[in-house]
């Protein structure tokens, strides 16, 4: 599962570059327009756009920004030289929560393997909550849509108002991930690599 090689840092940097143009470009036109809507043409790239990651597409176009906006840049990688030391990235405490059994071990092997720590993998929140009052945990790295009664969402909400636990979403649920993005420093949607999730979450915590 984990076999696409890690993406260039020219690539990387273009796709940077292009949401951060994107999302000027956006909240400019949306901003001049107030509580009016965009022009019939900006509406429709917008809502194409929206589409590809099927949000709902039957609100505003401020609404539908919103939640775009905050899919585009918490997915979007960093140019490499900001995210990639010259010495090699510190070992961390990783609280994973997925609940399908292979991927949890595909990228549970992928995170051991970069030197990272794994608390996990569970496949439901509360066993990950207890867990996490036991363990010194860095980030979490929570699916959205879990087995049980209690989502990712609101186990990233219970993390972070507990003990200020920062997560990052590993889900195909794009619209929940973009309404809650309050909730998160990043996402990699699925299906994702091990490199994926490595970059992100160096992301996440070279600040």
């Amino acid at each position: 599962m984990f076999d696409r090689p890690p993406e260039s840092k020219s690539v990387n940097a273009e796709a940077h570059e292009a949401v951060e143009r994107l999302c000027a470009l956006y909240d400019r036109l949306l901003e001049q327009v107030g509580d009016g809507g965009l022009s019939d043409a900006a509406s429709a790239e917008l809502r194409a756009m929206a589409g590809i990651y099927d949000l709902d597409l039957q609100r505003t176009d401020a609404e539908i920004w919103s939640d775009l906006r905050a899919v585009l840049v918490r997915q979007t990688p960093r140019p490499r030289a900001e995210t990639t030391a010259t010495t090699a990235p510190e070992p961390l405490t990783l609280l994973l929560v997925e609940d399908d059994p292979e991927t949890a071990a595909d990228l549970t092997f992928a995170l051991v393997e970069a030197g990272h720590s794994v608390v996990g993998p569970f496949q439901n929140a509360e066993a990950a909550e207890a867990a996490a009052a036991l363990h010194l945990v860095d980030l979490a790295l929570l699916d959205i849509n879990l087995s049980g009664e209690v989502t990712g969402i609101e186990l990233a909400r219970a993390l972070k108002d507990r003990w200020g636990l920062p997560a990052l979403f590993l889900t195909g649920d794009i619209g929940a991930a973009a309404r809650h993005a309050d909730l998160a420093e990043a996402l990699v949607l699925k299906p994702y690599t091990g490199a994926q999730v490595l970059e992100a979450i160096a992301r996440v915590t070279a600040h």
